[in-house]
């Protein structure tokens, strides 16, 4: 594995750019100083070797000299002697001012090589001879070429070293020299030496302070993902918690990872070597906040530690000044790192920590207010109180529930669980049964987006409730499931589970139960086309809600009647249902609701209407702690659609990347996000696509995420030009699709449609060569990819009739995209795509009036192409577009159309001679060497003159490379 040092920098642009400034204003010729600080491992030499390569790139001669950790017998000057060793020889024993401080250097000094002799006080109080000296040979060397002198970890320089930094940075101010002196803040205790030093620096002119914090955790990310090529997610994620933006702590634990351990031993040395330096008190105050936790109270390590108040107060101390431990805000006391917290967790003998965490159990109970009965859980389950551990991590769930943290109560209702077959009176103590219990956690997993746990933990229920269970709890268990299957795609399953829960309960007398189980039956039947079975069900659930006053199962068979009838008055019987879901106060159904309100719109093409459902959804699903669960998922994805399609691409990527934690059922909402980086040419929009892609293969079934994902990459294919990936995506798509939607999928005509334009422009390029049997090939592979958007069209049409507003575009531009295939210009079918998008699809229809452009360019109308390309243009300028503008400017060069900011272009006598001229046309039909000399009269030797001519003019490689360019550059004779 690659050390992090050997990788690209990441994460500190800004942090480099202050830097380099201070570099830029050394080469104009004044001094400048940079003092940079960060805990060890942060990465500051890696900063600091970075910027030593961007300054030797612009010309600056760079020094580096490190500081080495001594102890108390130290070696002067050391890190003066390291930066001046390589330029000993340079200097030479004649060199201006070294020679009489060598002269008078003291004769027991180990020589360590010129021109170490000249950094040797020559007497204790006499050093202003040898100061001189050292700034005379800086500037010596500076007057040739602007120089960069780096010291590294100033907090182990000797005094010496450190008068004379303090001399040449105020000496060396007016001369063309850098210096940039990193050291570590955290050993920088209140009496270190260098603390006064910094104070003074920071005073002059020219000198400033850089603090270097930690990575962020997409930097982070990103220097593991370099470390190790295919890293599972789980391991990534991992790393980049524990490691708090440190990178050699990130370095070090994913070698760990890899390895198998927990906390790599080298790590933990390091680690505890601090702490052994500390006094026995401050070491058990340190032992007792590890296993309080990150963060711990005065009042906690007072009761906990057996500590007078003396001499706790000076154990703090120390550990506060050795900054192992930071005082919070607040007064409360945290460690620096969370690692330096598992090291002395790790570093406990098994008894004292159960005693220990007992300790702090009982305290946290005494006291009230003093901790949170998850902290109490957590304590009492470390200290083998297992019953009472069960009973806390309820009272947590309940808590987390209030103030809606479903992914927390998960958290905490799963810890019960896990101690349940432990405690002999599990029951008693929770209230509930084991079924019921594994109920609420599904529930729980549901509102956090973690389906797939939900389906195990609905399923385990089943196992304990065995088929002699109670009958209604067993229906209950059923029909809950039914609803997460049908969430991951799997709707057979979901049938089955629909017609197992009727099945338990009798229609007569209504009870919630049943009326649950029928509202649940009829979304599946309708799901599978079981329209008549799932009508009845719909009936008898409408029936017995307004018997028994269930708003929340009358409107969830009210979403799923509207959205099967459809029709006019759709929106008005969502809307009704919307009402009765918020009286109900069911968020699962509310959330079911808004989302139909939103797709509806968007699928009617109302673009800003969607987007005013789906943000007044996202805002009440915050309100109600629950922006992960499924149908808030969705609102989200539609979110980032909208916007896209509106053309407000910046909101579009701000709302996919605004949560952190996104569950892997909610990763289209992310993937979403990639039709901007495509669309703007993102350099990193392949490898984010490549990791939507094997999510997607993980996950199997998850139809949204294939279709971003997918879309993505057709997109990449389009602009790249790559159309045998983009059959073979599309292909791919179309297939999986009909498996999993069915009649459903005519998002399938998006994606051939799209696949389509790379198609069409190699059938194009074999058509201009006059290559018949290339341009078969993709005539047929494009035909091929037709087929399968008319079929999805079709079906769509015999099982739930008329199409929307947005298919009805994606349909024109399969029309006018399925004749360009074939040759035809046909600008009629352009403009149609045209009017099409003009729903609200900014980037579409852009791109479309491009095509139509480029169709009416191909009909000698070049005067009507002029406005259809000037409005691309633009279009493409305020979305950041820059594919389509390159490809709308070729096109306007290509045509010698005048386009604002295009630049006009060049004629072909401007670059071609008018044989040349003659010979690239009959290039362009596929004439050999002996053809084109037969037709012009000339040798077959004077032919292959006039074609490498033309090669090496256009950069080509080929024939077929040379029309191609010659063609995008508007160079090919038009007679």
């Amino acid at each position: 594995m690659p050390r992090w040092d050997e990788r690209p920098l990441v994460g500190r642009d800004g942090e480099l750019a202050t830097l380099v400034a201070a570099v830029d204003r050394a080469a104009a010729g004044r001094g400048a100083a940079v003092l940079v600080a960060g805990d060890a491992g942060v990465g500051k030499s890696r900063l600091l070797d970075e910027l030593a390569a961007r300054a030797a790139g612009r010309g600056l001669r760079v020094l580096t000299g490190h500081c080495v950790d001594l102890g108390d017998v130290g070696l002067p000057y050391l890190p003066f002697v390291d930066l001046l060793r390589p330029v000993a020889a340079e200097l030479g024993d004649g060199a201006a001012g070294l020679s009489t401080a060598r002269a008078r250097a003291a004769a027991d000094v180990p020589d360590l090589g010129s021109p170490v002799a000249a950094l040797r006080p020559p007497v204790d109080d006499g050093r202003l001879q040898l100061f001189e000296a050292v700034a005379a040979t800086l500037t010596g060397l500076a007057a040739e070429c602007p120089l960069l002198v780096v010291l590294e970890d100033l907090h182990w320089a000797d005094r010496s070293s450190r008068d004379l930094l303090r001399y040449l940075l105020a000496r060396l101010a007016d001369e063309p020299v850098a210096v940039v002196a990193s050291y570590r803040s955290d050993d920088l205790h209140r009496r270190h030496p260098l603390r006064p030093l910094l104070a003074e620096l920071v005073r002059l002119p020219g000198v400033e302070r850089l603090d270097l914090g930690p990575l962020p955790d997409a930097a982070v990310e990103e220097l593991v993902r370099g470390l190790a090529g295919g890293v599972p997610d789980r391991t990534v994620e991992d790393v980049v918690a524990r490691a708090e933006g440190n990178a050699f702590y990130a370095e070090e634990l994913l070698a760990a990872g890899q390895a198998g351990e927990t906390l790599p031993l080298a790590l933990t040395d390091v680690l505890l070597a601090r702490v052994e330096q500390l006094g026995p008190a401050a070491q058990q105050v340190l032992r007792v906040a590890a296993v309080a936790g990150r963060r711990v109270r005065h009042e906690l390590v007072a009761a906990v530690g057996g500590l007078s108040p003396a001499d706790l107060e000076r154990a703090l101390a120390e550990a506060v000044h050795s900054h192992l431990l930071v005082v919070s805000p607040d007064g409360a006391y945290r460690f620096r790192h969370a690692l330096l917290r598992e090291a002395v967790l790790a570093d406990l003998l098994p008894g004292e920590r159960v005693r220990l965490h007992a300790a702090v159990a009982a305290h946290l109970a005494a006291v009230p207010g003093a901790g949170t009965a998850a902290e109490r859980a957590h304590h009492l389950q470390e200290s083998n109180d297992l019953a009472g551990a069960l009973t806390a991590s309820l009272e947590a769930a309940d808590e987390a529930r209030r103030v809606g943290a479903p992914a927390e109560q998960l958290q905490h209702l799963e810890r019960a669980l896990a101690l349940w077959p432990a405690v002999p009176d599990a029951a008693e103590r929770a209230g509930r049964s084991q079924a019921v219990l594994l109920l609420d956690t599904a529930a729980a997993a549901r509102r956090g987006g973690e389906l797939h746990r939900a389906v195990a933990l609905l399923r385990a229920a089943q196992d304990v409730l065995g088929p002699d269970g109670d009958r209604e709890l067993r229906a209950r268990v059923h029909y809950t499931l039914a609803q997460a299957l049908a969430r991951i795609e799997d709707q057979d399953s979901a049938l089955r589970e629909t017609t197992a829960a009727m099945a338990l309960v009798p229609a007569q007398p209504p009870s919630p139960v049943r009326t649950w189980a029928a509202a649940t039956h009829a979304r599946a039947c309708f799901e599978v086309g079981r329209r008549e079975e799932a009508a009845a069900a719909a009936e008898e659930a409408l029936a017995a809600a307004d018997a028994l006053g269930l708003d929340s199962a009358w409107a969830d068979v009210a979403v799923s009647l509207a959205r099967s009838h459809g029709g006019e008055g759709l929106t008005a019987r969502l809307e009704e249902a919307l009402a009765r879901a918020r009286r109900s106060g069911d968020p699962d159904v509310e959330m079911r609701v808004l989302f139909n309100l939103a797709i509806v719109a968007y699928e009617d093409g109302a673009a800003e209407e969607t987007l005013r459902w789906s943000d007044a959804g996202l805002a009440r699903a915050g309100e109600l702690g629950v922006e992960w669960s499924f149908y808030a998922a969705e609102l989200r994805h539609l979110g980032v659609l909208s916007r896209y399609v509106l053309g407000d691409w910046d909101g579009s990527l701000a709302l996919a990347d605004q949560l952190a934690r996104v569950p892997e059922m909610a990763a289209h909402v992310r993937a979403a996000g990639l039709l901007v980086q495509v669309g703007r040419g993102d350099p990193a929009a392949p490898a984010r696509t490549a990791w939507a892609r094997g999510l997607v293969r993980r996950l199997g079934a998850h139809a949204l995420l294939l279709v971003a994902t997918s879309g993505a990459e057709l997109e990449l294919a389009a602009w790249a030009p790559d159309p045998a990936a983009a059959v073979a995506t599309a292909r791919a798509a179309a297939a999986r699709l009909e498996e999993l939607w069915g009649a459903e999928r005519i998002v399938v005509v998006r994606l051939v449609a799209t696949a389509l334009a790379p198609v069409a422009d190699a059938a194009a390029s074999a058509r201009l060569t006059g290559d018949a049997a290339v341009e078969a090939e993709w005539v047929a592979a494009g035909e091929e990819l037709v087929g399968l958007a008319r079929a999805a069209v079709a079906d769509h049409e015999r099982a739930a009739g008329e199409y929307g507003v947005e298919a009805a575009a994606w349909v024109a531009r399969l029309d006018a995209e399925a004749a360009r295939l074939a040759g035809r210009a046909a600008p009629e079918l352009w403009s149609a795509a045209v009017a099409a998008f003009g729903y609200g699809h900014v980037y579409e229809q852009a791109r479309s009036r491009w095509r139509l452009a480029e169709a009416l360019v191909a009909t000698g109308d070049r005067e009507g192409a002029a406005g259809p390309l000037r409005a691309a243009a633009g279009t493409a300028r305020a979305l950041g577009a820059a594919p389509l503008l390159a490809a709308v400017t070729a096109l306007a060069r290509r045509a010698r159309l005048e386009l604002p900011g295009a630049g006009r272009g060049v004629p072909a006598e401007a670059v071609f001679t008018p044989r040349e001229t003659e010979v690239l046309a009959l290039l362009a039909r596929g004439r050999t060497n002996r053809q084109i000399g037969g037709e012009l009269y000339i040798s077959e030797k004077t032919a292959s003159v006039h074609v490498s001519n033309i090669l090496a003019k256009l950069g080509a490689g080929s024939r077929t490379e040379a029309v191609a360019v010659a063609a995008a550059r508007g160079l090919l004779p038009t007679g």
